[in-house]
């Protein structure tokens, strides 16, 4: 989520500094330096931007893998807590009906 510090910048500022690094053919640190803002977060843009274009590194996973990924995760979290609150019913009604 990031604190109050942390800025926010639109997709098409980030879109268009992806496309300073790639057409400039400068460092991602001097584009950022240029740009005002923080090297690292340009470089995670131009990373993230690459593997959505299939060029990134073996095992880096593109933005819409990453949603998929978050997506069923929680879906999976969601399962488990309904299978835990079918485990306590049931047990309830086992103990209920032994009576």
């Amino acid at each position: 989520m990031g604190n109050k510090y942390t800025k926010r910048y639109t997709d098409e500022f980030k879109r268009d500094a992806i496309a300073l690094v790639d057409s400039s053919g400068r460092t991602v640190t001097a584009v950022a330096r240029e740009l005002g803002i923080s090297s690292e977060s340009l470089r995670g843009w131009y990373r993230e931007a690459k593997a959505d274009r299939g060029e990134g590194a073996p095992g880096e996973v593109s933005s819409a893998k990453r949603e998929e990924l978050k997506r069923l995760r929680r879906e999976n979290r969601e399962q488990q807590q309904k299978i835990e609150i079918l485990k306590k019913t049931t047990a309830f009604f086992v103990k209920d009906n032994d009576r």
